[in-house]
């Protein structure tokens, strides 16, 4: 790939950065910035500094453009009262070049929606112990810290893997598996065989509902009643079809919480996803206490 490529796509992701912390001409903003920063304002918070680091990933010619997929990760350091914090997020993008012009940047959007839970077979699994525990939550949020931009290597590996993180989170804080053997009952994980709700949001969100022993949730009517290791459930179209899930590992100051998710591997994102490019008007929310 030619040097002034790189130099272009740079320059163009320090502009883009820039606005996220300084104002610019109205209908210059990209429209994803735009989004975010009026989401925090609303809420009372304050972008005061922003660091990204990128890696491209590979690259490809078509005619007179050129595809070049890279990866960004981004630290956004977060006021809100008296109080900071980091928001991390890991952003798969594609920019197109054009005769050597930047004309378009955006998400990658096949890492930003789970629509189904298909296996990647180069990664190896793991044989996990099926005996009940109490529900650690603080085991569950470290968790959710140490992995929320990394693989566990014990587990299997999807293609989207956002619920299956979840699932993970879960089981690291002891929650207790139950029905292994039939896919489409309980919540487990074995060597070669797995549930839908282990890897699936849509049958995660509908199994929380109406298990009665094992791993359970408890229905909760305002985001603010979750601590962490509680779970969020998002259907972004308002469709009935649950598509993202989320686990919580911090309280703002506002005492609402903060979340890490993968697929767009994120942490310590506020938990209404209004700066996501899945995010609608008609999206419905399912807030779930974690019990066993």
């Amino acid at each position: 790939m030619r040097e002034e490529i790189v130099k272009k796509l740079h320059e163009h992701i320090e502009r883009r950065n820039k606005q996220f912390v300084e104002e610019v001409r109205e209908g210059q903003q990209d429209e994803q910035v735009e989004k975010k920063r009026n989401m925090h304002k609303e809420r009372g918070a304050e972008i005061v500094k922003v660091s990204v680091e990128g890696d491209i990933v590979r690259s490809s010619s078509l005619d007179h453009q050129l595809f070049v997929d890279y990866c960004m990760r981004t630290e956004y350091l977060i006021q809100l009262k008296d109080e900071l914090y980091i928001e991390e997020e890991r952003e798969n993008r594609r920019a197109i070049f054009t005769n050597e012009e930047l004309v378009e940047d955006a998400f990658n959007h096949q890492f930003e929606l789970e629509r189904e839970a298909v296996a990647d077979p180069t990664v190896t699994m793991h044989q996990r112990n099926m005996n009940s525990r109490p529900y650690n939550r603080r085991e569950a949020v470290r968790y959710a810290e140490r992995w929320w931009d990394d693989y566990n290597p014990g587990y299997r590996k999807f293609t989207d893997n956002c619920t299956n993180f979840i699932s993970q989170c879960l089981r690291a804080g002891g929650a207790s598996m139950t029905g292994h053997s039939n896919r489409e009952k309980g919540w487990w994980y074995r060597t070669d065989k797995w549930s839908l709700s282990w890897a699936v949001a849509h049958s995660l969100r509908w199994y929380l509902s109406g298990a009665q022993n094992g791993l359970r949730g408890i229905e909760k009517e305002r985001a603010s009643e979750l601590e962490p290791g509680d779970l969020i459930c998002y259907d972004f179209d308002g469709d009935g079809r649950w598509q993202h899930t989320t686990i919580v590992v911090a309280k703002d100051p506002n005492g609402e919480p903060l979340v890490n998710a993968q697929t767009a591997n994120s942490r310590m994102r506020y938990w209404k996803y209004e700066d996501s490019t899945a995010w609608t008007p008609n999206i419905k929310y399912k807030f779930f206490q974690i019990v066993t």
